[in-house]
């Protein structure tokens, strides 16, 4: 409908869609939800943001961002995200939880009900087309086609008539007569079903499905929306599709989504596989989890149809093993990879052995728990492309090294989760060291420092920001550094515990590692030691820093505090150790980057001795990060969403 033949809606119709519509339903279709206690917690959809602020409330059928201030209900969601006008959207609410309509206008009303009544008939046309193809397949001319299913396929009655299996006559005007001649249906609709076409000519109509094992395509609630047709015979192509209709859109569609959804939701699985009949075998092996993809790309409405089904979001990728199965997956993957690669989905990819199918691979095995086995081994998404990229390459020759090397440095600029990107560096430090445990933390350094993210932007182009090796460690190292400094600002009671800490930062030869902080330090230390309260300290500060413009503008956010720094004062002895640790941890990155140079340099002049000694203190320094990142993940990342 039209935007300007909206109608006026009757209040009656909004309320009932109101208590009708299910916020957490609606909003999942377009964001990753993960249950946050009793509400839902995702990534914006309206805007750039990497930890979620966007939260659902079942219980008050309400939806708000933190970050941006976007909120309301599902209506309100829709409007915003699919660009549509409040009646446009109850009105697509209405149908979808069959709400009764009324408006204001009764002439709008029956124009409305006109067309709910022609999708209705759309349905039932698909219903009696697939009756048709079910009953042609056990007749004499569908023997071919039930010989197929029962002998090749080795499926069941059970199964034929689950998936609604049919034939689709070899005439060419069968299912044209029996829709529009015997049911009587207009024509225009049967054509605009997909069932048949016009000829060339202009005259007449012929049927699209001739002589073909038909399966139906059903939407979530099972009703058929389309069908994909087998060939019998040695022809192109393999699968006809229909077209695309009111009824169907591919891109929105899985292949046995409405059977597979309860048993996705029991097992907290999706298993998705390339074909339909690797997804009825799965089924008929009592392997119900399973969806086909119709042979296109995953899209993210798919994802999300998936996703809402599970509460780990693992979904599990199950393509061929050969390289047109490999190519498939990668291509399957599509415009979903980024959500793998930021953490939002557990995508994993199971590859068949011996060459397989699914199909084929349970008709050899004669049972379902090999297969069972298989997806519980699967690989995360990029742990599988991982894989790939040294498979068919010998490490131990400088070409395939190097091009290996590469590619898992295009792979790790993808991952934009740090956690999960330090992970997959010592991973493929471990892979290239090919056993050397000596050479792991050298190729882990290497490959971080091949790593290109953006730097941060700042007014001061000072080299200190170059201590650091990413954006991520920079943007931690100042929050940890801005604790102290605002600790003891703003906490008398804590400017005992933080000078503590820096004489003990000192000790190990670690200082504020930025400029604007180290002037900030020098500006307390110049002021009498009396004991200031923390308005009287802000306020001498404030006026010394006035006569430096460039270093209080960078400073100035440390002069005040919020509800989040206020919890920060609740912890002291936790935030003092925690902002050390991490800045202890930026020096020790320093002192390990330049001994890497030096047993460079030793290795290049044939120094052996030199590099011995260069690679023990290499060996001190990485001990000693890895017991300052434990107390970092312990007592620090919790930490920094309150800086």
């Amino acid at each position: 409908m039209s935007s300007s033949n909206v109608p006026r809606l009757h209040p009656d119709t909004i309320e009932a869609v109101n208590q009708h519509a299910d916020i957490v339903d609606i909003v999942s279709e377009h964001v990753v939800l993960r249950k946050q206690g009793k509400d839902y917690a995702g990534l914006c959809p309206f805007h750039e943001e990497k930890t979620p602020s966007f939260t659902v409330s079942p219980s008050k059928q309400m939806f708000y961002c933190f970050g941006c201030g976007m909120g309301g209900n599902a209506v309100k969601f829709l409007m915003e995200t699919t660009k549509q006008s409040f009646a446009e959207v109850v009105l697509d609410l209405a149908q979808r939880y069959q709400v009764p309509i009324k408006t204001l206008d009764p002439e709008q009303r029956q124009e409305i009900q006109r067309q709910l009544s022609q999708q209705e008939k759309y349905y039932e046309i698909m219903a009696i087309a697939a009756s048709f193809f079910q009953h042609a397949l056990y007749q004499p001319q569908g023997k071919a086609a039930l010989d197929y299913l029962q002998n090749n396929r080795q499926l069941s009655e059970t199964t034929i008539q689950k998936f609604q299996l049919g034939y689709a006559p070899a005439g060419w005007e069968t299912l044209y007569r029996y829709l529009v001649e015997q049911k009587r249906f207009p024509v225009e609709w049967v054509e605009e079903m997909g069932l048949i076409a016009q000829r060339k000519s202009g005259n007449g109509y012929y049927d699209r499905f001739r002589d073909r094992l038909m399966i139906p395509i059903c939407d979530v609630k099972g009703r058929v929306i389309a069908f994909g047709g087998r060939t019998l015979k040695d022809e192109e192509p393999k699968y006809l599709n229909s077209p695309e209709t009111s009824l169907f859109q591919k891109g929105n569609t899985l292949f046995a989504l409405d059977k597979a959804r309860g048993a996705i939701s029991k097992q907290d699985r999706a298993v998705v596989v390339e074909g339909y009949f690797d997804a009825i075998a799965l089924h008929a092996a009592s392997i119900e989890n399973v969806v086909a993809c119709l042979g296109t790309a995953l899209s993210q409405n798919q994802l999300y149809q998936l996703l809402r089904y599970t509460e780990s979001k693992q979904v599990i990728f199950n393509f061929d093993a050969d390289r047109s199965g490999t190519t498939a997956a990668q291509r399957a993957i599509g415009q979903i990879a980024h959500l793998a690669y930021q953490g939002d989905v557990q995508l994993r990819v199971l590859t068949m052995p011996d060459g397989k199918d699914a199909d084929e691979f349970l008709k050899s095995h004669q049972s379902a728990e090999p297969y069972r086995q298989l997806l519980d081994e699967a690989p995360l998404w990029v742990d599988w492309q991982i894989q790939q990229i040294v498979a068919d390459k010998d490490l131990n020759q400088a070409d395939d090294f190097q091009t290996a090397s590469n590619e898992l440095v295009k792979l790790l600029q993808k991952i934009t989760n740090s956690n999960a990107r330090t992970h997959y560096i010592s991973q493929c430090a471990e892979l290239l060291s090919q056993g050397d445990t000596r050479l792991v933390p050298l190729y882990a350094d290497n490959l971080r420092r091949q790593l290109r993210f953006p730097r941060q932007k700042s007014s001061s182009k000072s080299a200190d920001t170059a201590d650091t090796s990413t954006l991520g460690d920079w943007k931690f190292l100042e929050r940890a550094e801005a604790l102290l400094l605002r600790l003891y600002i703003h906490c008398p009671q804590a400017r005992a515990t933080v000078l503590e800490a820096l004489q003990h930062l000192d000790e190990q030869g670690a200082d504020f590692s930025l400029s604007h902080h180290r002037f900030l330090w020098q500006q307390i230390l110049s002021l009498s030691e009396e004991n200031h309260d923390s308005d009287t300290i802000v306020e001498k500060l404030q006026t010394q820093c006035m006569e430096f413009p460039d270093k209080m503008e960078q400073v100035a956010h440390l002069f005040y505090l919020d509800e989040n720094h206020e919890i920060e004062m609740q912890r002291i002895p936790l935030v003092v150790r925690a902002a050390s640790a991490y800045i202890e941890r930026a020096m020790c990155q320093k002192r390990r980057r330049y001994l890497l140079e030096r047993w460079q340099q030793a290795i290049a002049s044939a120094n052996h001795d030199e590099a011995a000694w260069v690679q023990e203190q290499i060996y001190t320094e990485t001990r000693r990060l890895q017991e300052l990142d434990q107390q970092r993940r312990v007592h620090f990342d919790d930490l920094l969403q309150f800086s």
